[in-house]
């Protein structure tokens, strides 16, 4: 847990234990004379230690509701409390240092500079800290460390396949000791012993302490979380226990290794 941040909330009530608490989110786009409404009012709360799966068809509102929890959009309407911070308040500035600080991002895409090694990458969100150079290469090395790329730090992504790209994607995600993971189609561009493989390091941190917001189109993907959601027409239509959720090292040892 990383310590928090000195931001004002506007609001007077007081804040919601849980680590994510949304009230009453909407959210719509205005095209032309045409209202398009993205969310209809969503509630939910996400606590310390959670594993949480987000499914969805396309346009069902799933992503739209990543990009709230990531501080990259803001609600049309209703309240948004992150580690007892109502962000939903917050202007430009202090909405960045919320995603510095508070939350990392892996993407399906990976989102690597090409002309970058793997531990430069992974130290990329520590420029925005107040910390010295020492500093930065100790938490990117022990970023890489976490999720099995010490051997690989020196390496560009082209030297690397879809997986370790990932994992440094993963460990990037790290670096900053965030209070929560978002992770938005993980296992997208991956075969599927290394998706299991992605799912192994989620599953591990999770099991050390982080929280997990994972969203997925993929229900085997979603299997490996502890809980989920299901979006429909900008709704929650389901919020429940995943029921016998697989443990990836298990699975793992049912499939063939790649060459």
């Amino acid at each position: 847990m990383t310590e928090r941040i000195p931001i004002e909330t506007t609001s007077s009530a007081a804040a919601p234990a849980a680590l994510i608490h949304v009230e009453g989110i909407h959210r719509y786009y205005d095209l032309g004379a045409t209202r398009v409404h993205a969310l209809r009012g969503v509630s939910v709360d996400v606590h310390a230690g959670d594993f949480l799966a987000v499914m969805g068809a396309s346009g069902s509102g799933k992503s739209t509701f990543m990009n709230i929890l990531g501080c990259l959009d803001r609600p049309s309407a209703g309240r948004y409390w992150l580690e007892g911070t109502d962000v939903s308040t917050l202007d430009k500035t202090q909405l960045a240092t919320i995603r510095n600080r508070k939350i990392g991002f892996v993407f399906q895409g990976f989102n690597l500079l090409p002309r970058t090694t793997a531990l430069e990458n992974t130290e990329l969100p520590t420029l925005y800290a107040p910390l010295d150079g020492a500093e930065r290469t100790r938490r990117a090395t022990e970023a890489l460390a976490l999720v099995g790329l010490t051997d690989r730090a020196s390496h560009y992504p082209s030297q690397m396949s879809g997986g370790q790209q990932q994992r440094v994607a993963i460990a990037r995600a790290l670096v900053n000791h965030p209070s929560i993971l978002l992770a938005d189609e993980p296992t997208g561009n991956l075969d599927s012993r290394t998706s299991v493989e992605i799912m192994e390091i989620f599953q591990n941190l999770n099991a050390a302490g982080l929280t997990i917001v994972l969203v997925t189109h993929e229900h085997d993907i979603a299997q490996f979380a502890r809980r989920a959601i299901r979006f429909r027409d900008g709704t929650i239509r389901k919020d429940e226990p995943v029921a016998d959720p697989l443990t990836a090292h298990e699975v793992l040892k049912t499939l063939p290794t790649l060459d």
